[in-house]
C-alpha cells in the first residue's frame, strides 16, 4: 500500500499548491477553480492516509517488494476469454452512448440498442462455438 499512499499524498500536495496559485492567478475573481482544488486536495489526502493506515494494519504485501514474483501472489486472477472481439463492440457502443449524452438522447438510444446485442455476446460467449463448456 506504499505506492498508493504516496500517489494520493502527490495528489493532495499539488492541490495544496495549485490551489493558491490559481487563485492569484484569477485575482480571486473566479472561486469555483481554487475551491474545486481544494476539496481535490483533501480528497487525495483523506485517501492517501486511509491508504497508509490500511497498510500499517495489514502489513507488507507481495506487491511491495520490487523483486517480487507472480508467483508470490495469491488467488485466482479470473477466467478471460481468449481472442474475445466482445469488448470492443460493447466499447464502441458505450462510446456512442456517451456521444449520445452530448449530441442528442435518440444516438443514446441507438448505442443502448446495439449495447444489449453486444452484452449478451460477451456473457453468452462460453455457451456456443469453439470456446463452448
Amino acid at each position: 500500500m506504499k505506492v498508493e499512499s504516496i500517489v494520493f499524498l502527490l495528489v493532495g500536495v499539488f492541490g495544496l499548491i495549485m490551489a493558491p496559485i490559481y487563485g492569484i492567478a484569477t485575482e480571486w475573481q473566479e472561486p469555483v477553480g481554487p475551491v474545486g482544488l481544494f476539496l481535490a486536495a483533501g480528497l487525495g489526502l483523506m485517501v492517501a492516509f486511509y491508504f497508509w493506515l490500511t497498510g500499517k494494519r495489514i502489513g507488507y504485501r507481495p506487491d511491495d517488494n520490487p523483486l517480487g514474483e507472480i508467483a508470490e501472489q495469491e488467488g485466482q486472477y479470473g477466467e478471460f476469454a481468449p481472442h474475445s472481439w466482445w469488448p470492443l463492440w460493447l466499447g464502441l457502443t458505450s462510446a456512442i452512448i456517451f456521444m449520445g449524452l452530448a449530441v442528442g438522447w435518440w444516438i443514446v438510444a441507438i448505442g443502448a440498442f446495439f449495447a444489449v446485442f453486444a452484452l449478451i455476446g460477451w456473457v453468452f460467449e462460453f455457451y456456443k462455438g469453439a470456446h463452448a463448456s
